[in-house]
């Protein structure tokens, strides 16, 4: 039965657009969650300083530069269009700029080894170790789940790299020509992309094929749209951009580790009707058990032998 048919009739249409804004924050607070939890967990800093810290600081050398000759003509041009608020969509068309760079040049080759590491260490830290062990080595000695990874033993991807991805983002920067409304649809846009390939390790560790991996995707297309969206905002900020493409690779595992213990749960039992004609639980315990059917114990003799043909 419709668990929306318990609701009083005024509010059974509020139903649907309800649960729609509550799936969608629930989504988009998982990248912020990535955060919290990344900081809050000293054992996954090497995993950033290794190799992210380098890239770190070529990123802000490229930002510098796209910023100290690219910012004024862009703004200058926007400006005719849209007066006082070009700095704005010029700030986000000079970011994506970058983005297109920085994921061209670093993301698709040097992150995602770090990006797979911190997603099944955080898996491994939520009970799902089971997941992660038919995959790659693990050291089960060791003292953190950072240093429990061991080489993998299959292909390990967290976000194929994908040259459709870049020319899509290549694509949709000219969306912040459009006034007001072109900057907030550029980060939707190339961010309902990004969080389809949010948990691709998940699919992954659990083996399914591109048919069954679409349709999961496809069963959660309204979540992965804010969930990239928030993943988008944080990966235009400048400097920062890789050390966040780590922390959302840690909510992207939050958020799958959440939902395999959900389907994990036991159901609880839904105890039988009772009928009306049905006899009390004391009259079944008054119901005498045949005599051959009764359980007799062990030390004491056997029950005397009765020759009975019928």
């Amino acid at each position: 039965m419709d668990s929306s048919n318990h609701l009083p009739r005024p509010i059974r249409p509020l139903q649907r657009p309800v649960s729609y804004i509550s799936r969608a924050l629930t989504a988009a607070s998982y990248p912020l969650l990535g955060i919290y939890y990344f900081l809050r967990h000293p054992a996954y800093y090497p995993l950033f300083a290794s190799r992210l810290l380098p890239l770190t600081i070529i990123s802000f050398l490229v930002y510098a530069i796209l910023f100290t000759f690219a910012f004024l003509p862009q703004y200058a041009f926007l400006a005719i269009f849209h007066g006082w608020g070009a700095w704005v969509n010029a700030v986000v068309l000079v970011l994506g700029e970058g983005l297109v760079i920085i994921q061209g040049l670093f993301e698709g080759f040097f992150v995602d080894e770090c990006r797979v590491d911190a997603f099944d260490a955080t898996l491994i830290d939520k009970g799902l170790q089971s997941l992660v062990s038919p995959h790659r080595l693990l050291f089960l000695d060791a003292p953190n789940s950072v240093k429990k990874l061991g080489k993998p033993t299959t292909a390990a991807v967290y976000q194929p790299w994908s040259l459709i991805q870049i020319i899509e983002l290549i694509a949709c920067l000219p969306l912040n020509l459009i006034p007001y409304v072109g900057t907030p649809a550029f980060i939707i846009i190339t961010g309902s992309r990004l969080g389809t390939f949010s948990q691709y390790r998940w699919y992954d560790l659990r083996g399914l094929t591109k048919k069954e991996r679409k349709r999961e995707i496809k069963s959660r297309s309204w979540e992965y749209i804010w969930f990239g969206t928030v993943a988008m905002l944080l990966e235009l900020v400048p400097i920062l951009s890789l050390f966040f493409l780590l922390t959302c690779s840690t909510g992207a595992a939050l958020w799958a580790a959440d939902i395999e213990h959900q389907a994990r749960r036991p159901l609880t039992p839904v105890p039988a009707p009772v009928h009306a004609h049905a006899p009390p639980p004391s009259a079944l315990a008054a119901v005498s058990i045949p005599e051959e059917s009764q359980e007799y114990d062990p030390d004491e003799p056997p029950p005397p032998y009765v020759d009975n043909p019928v």
